[in-house]
């Protein structure tokens, strides 16, 4: 389990828990602004990577599921490499 708060309250949990992962893959990157989506129940985190942004949602099942961690760290691992791929070198 990613956050045991819900809704917007797990927004910052979720935040700490994509930057201590972003930092082991990237330190040019980080989870920026992110926020609950009520109506998706998503949480929407955005990567940044200088003036640059990706956006991907992680669903509520899968931030406060035990057991599901793996494989959002694993999206998330993904998702830093996109950023690498698509938004290139910012100097």
């Amino acid at each position: 389990m990613i956050a045991e708060h819900v809704g917007e309250a797990a927004v910052p949990d979720i935040e700490a828990w994509a930057n201590a992962i972003i930092r082991s893959e990237d330190d040019s990157v980080r989870a920026t602004e992110s926020y609950h989506d009520a109506d998706s129940n998503t949480y929407v985190i955005r990567l940044a990577r200088g003036a640059r942004v990706l956006l991907f949602r992680l669903s509520e099942a899968q931030v406060h599921t035990s057991g599901r961690e793996p494989e959002c760290e694993k999206i998330l691992r993904n998702r830093v490499g996109e950023v690498r791929r698509l938004l290139g070198r910012v100097g």
